[in-house]
């Protein structure tokens, strides 16, 4: 038997439901929390009007099919700006973007903000960039009274002053909040904001359907390939004074790393998560110079999700590359940039096989990778029984996310799920 539930409201005018962030960009991960939010929308919500405020409006549109306008004003908002022009133009932004933001949120009875790592700095991050896209968009639901969800967002300690106070006070402003694992929790608290009320389920991503496996296996008898996802990994936002350091220690670990297991004769997969990842591609290709290193041009985590299915073993950085292999059910070791990536892999089973990518010790992460294939079969059912939980916790995420936008108007129908064959 199935359970599915009744539409949650009627209503004379459409509800109307706005998506904001960096969505249409580039990074896989993003837009696949957008895809998950959109599926809930139009499965329970089918009646709503749903538009995007997001980086990538062109992609946004023509891939999801809904109307969706640029986030800041000035295009290249996130840039490195050094010319005069830039410069000024991206000051001109600033003041543009609080009306332009405003007006957008005005419209809407409902704005929701799918997942992401909004409340985080873990990567490189300026204060006057998305922070301060996201306190415009809180404040702005706040004056206007348009309820904005922050839906199973990231978010870590932030040291930078100006970058935490705005992070502290969008999340103070939000009418709703949950979080993907704890540790965002506890960091959003740390922060001074009251969570009492605030949930943690699985991220967003772990709705998505999961599409069968793609990649090419080998001949029959010989080992299955080994899917490697890697990242223009620089440390994070309070590393930059020794970024290049960090970014060289990571790509010759990975790259050393790689070759070894070629030259046991093993097929590697190159994952991205992000436009950006190619380089990294592009530079370990070259190093290793071997046919059995191969890259996947992947466009959607769909795509990752499928390639990660058909492995023996995955080895990833990005966040959103670990989630496709945990929700594949491939066995997985984590090359952990953040605490995110290491509550994410102790949620599903993995804990044990984490190892850190600012010191990447090809030795040792290939030691890791053979005692993670010995166990391969146990790990298998270990994320077969978890991903069943993750789907059954991100169906309470929804219901709770209905009952707290969507109040019912029509009270004569009954909210009981009904039972069909």
């Amino acid at each position: 038997m199935r359970r599915t539930r009744q539409p949650a409201r009627t209503r004379q005018t459409p509800v109307r439901v706005g998506l904001f962030g960096l969505l249409g960009s580039g990074n896989l991960g993003n837009d696949g929390s957008l895809e998950a939010v959109l599926g809930y929308l139009r499965a329970e919500h089918p009646e709503a009007a749903v538009d995007a405020l997001c980086g990538g409006p062109e992609v946004v549109a023509a891939r999801y099919r809904i109307p969706a306008t640029r986030l800041n004003w000035y295009r290249g908002e996130y840039r490195t700006a050094s010319r005069a022009g830039a410069i000024a133009a991206k000051g001109l932004g600033k003041l543009v973007d609080p009306v332009r933001t405003a007006a957008w949120v005005r419209r809407h009875d409902v704005v929701i903000v799918p997942g992401m790592g909004v409340l985080e700095a873990t990567l490189p991050l300026r204060p006057w960039g998305f922070p301060y896209a996201l306190f415009l968009l809180c404040a702005s639901g706040r004056l206007f009274g348009t309820r904005v969800a922050l839906v199973g967002v990231g978010a870590a300690a932030i040291a930078d002053r100006p970058t935490r106070a705005l992070v502290r006070w969008s999340a103070r402003l939000a009418a709703y909040r949950s979080y993907r694992d704890a540790l965002s929790r506890d960091a959003v608290r740390a922060m001074g904001v009251d969570t009492a009320r605030d949930a943690v389920h699985p991220d967003l991503a772990f709705a998505l359907p999961t599409p069968p496996g793609t990649a090419s296996p080998g001949p029959p008898g010989s080992p299955g390939p080994v899917c490697v996802g890697v990242m223009d990994f620089h440390g994070g936002n309070d590393d930059r004074a020794r970024a290049e350091r960090i970014h060289r220690r990571y790509l010759d670990g990975t790259t050393r790393f790689v070759r070894a297991l070629v030259e046991d004769g093993r097929p590697v997969r190159l994952l991205t998560g992000d436009g950006v990842d190619a380089r990294v591609v592009a530079a370990i290709l070259d190093a290793v110079d071997s046919p059995l290193a191969s890259a996947v041009e992947a466009t959607s985590l769909a795509d990752l999700t499928a390639e990660t299915a058909a492995a023996d073993t995955v080895v990833a950085t990005r966040y959103h590359n670990l989630v496709c292999a945990l929700k594949a059910g491939t066995p997985t070791l984590a090359l952990s940039y953040a605490a995110k990536s290491d509550a994410l892999m102790e949620r599903m089973g993995l804990g044990a096989y984490c190892h850190p990518a600012r010191e990447v010790d090809p030795d040792r992460l290939l030691e890791q990778f053979r005692e993670l294939e010995k166990r391969s079969a146990e790990l298998r059912q270990t994320l077969e029984e978890r991903n069943r939980t993750a789907s059954r916790q991100l169906e309470q995420q929804f219901t709770a996310l209905t009952t707290a936008l969507f109040p019912r108007t029509d009270t004569s129908r009954a909210d009981t799920p009904r039972e069909t064959p």
